[in-house]
């Protein structure tokens, strides 16, 4: 490839609108152009990169065994509706109609279509099977940002398991899991295994493959004793047991005039490990409280995988005001009939302070199990630095990441909605067990430039660069220093090695500064003075480095330094 025929429109300054340096050094690199928000054209050197990752992750998918496939990215709603998904993904997903009137989807994720090929499969001795494809995915995005990171469309590998029982599934999860660690490596993602919420997708359990980064917008908790790690929707920690007193015979109502917060309630004597915080939340249209200790902090997420909830907000305060008499400050679970939730920390606690749900006034001497009827125990607080881990103890530290890829034991949620059934050792019929597994394409390449950059620009990874060297003629104007140029570069093609010269007519510092801004990891610069010594310089992008080689082992050198 010739960079004065190559489409690389590289950009002097950083775009204003860029918010992560992926998205930045992207953009000013002549990789992407953004359309409209959340929707991104790859440039030429994009799609090079995006190959390499493709082929990285094809070549894991035959070692354990996978098919490729294709299936369509528009998708009738029948699937979706036996599923129970085409209410539950809510917005996020787009919708329209054909010329019939008939509704339909762009895919979001695939496994309605996958389940429903899979019917096809009669007898557990066709199993297991995986298969995968490389597919375009939607998701309506409130807030697309991060360039790459958080887009409206985006290329997915999505994979799926089908076995006939649950230590079948549990093989194939762990081969899934075993190949993600691979490509990760080979990519140059430092991705950390970590339990995750299932979400929308149900199942019995998944792993997210997260990449520490500040620009992340998932918080991992990680325990540098024994390795524990999981995102912050799934963590959990271990508290200091509680020393309550014995406690009143029954409530005591007192005046707390003014008191809105829990820390206004520590005026009276209240700690915040001895306060219950009630927040009132509407749960698929029914208005529910949910009670945690004061001094901890609700996850949502751990709301919905606790209650199944399709639809979650909190509840107005003319809402509030209507159920239970009061305003947020004030309220309390002692002697109401509505639904209650409370945080395990809350379970066998005594001498409690909570709201009596009337305006400035409060309750002491509250026994949990005594005076508040709780429908559902569940782990809703979300876990805090230097908390305690729950398997060895050591303080817990929490970081931001990057979601890399996702992988899910689903279990037979969709082969019972969509009739996926095999028959087995014993002659019965079953659902066959399924698992999903997805990386994204383009994060993937995003995450990558967030861990490989410097001030210069980004520094691939030999195995996703696009080029693996540039030949640049430092002087373009001397016949001698192009001629030699071009050796060098015809060289390097007919060696294998994947090469572009550049052969503009510019000066060789602007040259360099494209070269190291896209990311090139080795330059070959040919100029005057090392040609009159017979020599090249070759620059390793990474660390700077630069070696004279003699012009006869150029190729030589660059075969060594590409591991080829």
């Amino acid at each position: 490839m010739r960079w004065s025929q190559m489409f690389a429109p590289t950009l002097r300054d950083d775009p204003a609108e860029a918010d992560a340096p992926s998205h930045r050094l992207l953009l000013r690199a002549g990789y992407v152009r953004q359309l409209t928000a959340g929707h991104y054209s790859l440039l030429p050197l994009a799609v090079r990169v995006r190959a390499k990752i493709i082929g990285i992750v094809r070549e894991e998918m035959a070692a354990i065994g996978a098919q490729e496939m294709l299936l369509p990215a528009l998708h009738p709603a029948e699937p979706w509706r036996r599923s129970g998904r085409w209410e539950l993904m809510g917005q996020e997903m787009f919708r329209l109609q054909d010329r019939r009137g008939a509704d339909h989807a762009l895919g979001m994720t695939h496994e309605e279509i996958f389940a429903t090929v899979a019917r096809e499969l009669n007898s557990y001795r066709q199993l297991p099977q995986q298969w995968y494809q490389f597919q375009t995915k939607f998701r309506d995005e409130p807030r697309p940002k991060g360039g790459l990171m958080r887009t409206r469309e985006f290329t997915m590998k999505d994979a799926y398991s089908f076995d006939v029982d649950r230590p079948g599934l549990d093989a194939s999860f762990e081969a899934y899991h075993g190949a993600y660690t691979r490509i990760f490596e080979r990519l140059g993602v430092p991705a950390l295994p970590c339990e995750a919420s299932s979400g929308t997708m149900g199942g019995s359990g998944s792993t997210e493959f997260m990449c520490p980064s500040e620009v992340g917008e998932d918080l991992v908790v990680r325990c540098p004793g024994c390795g524990y790690a999981a995102n912050i929707e799934r963590a959990t920690s271990v508290l200091p047991a509680a020393s309550d007193g014995p406690g009143l015979p029954s409530p005591e109502r007192f005046d707390t005039p003014g008191v809105r917060t829990i820390e206004d309630l520590l005026a009276y004597g209240a700690p915040g490990d001895r306060q219950i915080k009630t927040l009132v939340y509407i749960l698929d249209g029914t208005l529910t409280l949910v009670l945690l200790r004061g001094d901890h902090p609700l996850n949502e997420q751990k709301l919905v995988d606790a209650t199944g909830a399709a639809e979650i907000r909190a509840a107005d305060p003319a809402e509030i005001r209507d159920a239970l008499g009061a305003l947020p400050g004030s309220l309390g679970a002692v002697g109401v009939s509505l639904p209650v939730l409370a945080d395990e920390a809350l379970r066998g606690r005594r001498d409690m302070f909570t709201g009596a749900n009337t305006d400035d006034v409060h309750l002491r001497g509250v026994d949990v199990g005594r005076d508040i009827d709780v429908g559902l125990w569940a782990d809703l607080r979300e876990v805090e630095a230097g908390q305690r881990c729950a398997r060895c103890g050591e303080r817990l530290e929490i970081r931001r990441a990057i979601e890399v890829a996702h992988i899910f034991k689903l279990g037979d949620r969709y082969a019972r909605a969509l009739g996926v059934e095999v028959l087995a050792p014993d002659g019965r019929r079953v659902p066959v067990i399924m698992g999903s597994y997805g990386i994204g394409i383009e994060r993937a390449m995003a995450a990558i430039v967030e861990t490989h950059h410097d001030e210069r620009g980004i520094v691939w990874p030999l195995s996703v660069a696009p080029f693996q060297v540039a030949v640049v003629a430092a002087q373009s104007d001397d016949a001698d220093v192009a001629k030699a140029a071009e050796d060098v570069y015809a060289a390097l093609s007919s060696a294998g090695v994947e090469v572009v010269i550049d052969d503009r007519p510019e000066r060789a510092g602007v040259k360099f500064r494209d070269a190291e801004l896209t990311g090139i990891p080795f330059r070959v610069t040919i100029g005057r003075r090392g040609l009159a010594e017979g020599v090249a310089e070759v620059t390793a992008r990474a660390t700077g480095e630069t070696e004279k080689v003699p012009l006869d082992a150029v190729v030589s050198r660059v075969r060594t330094l590409a591991g080829r």
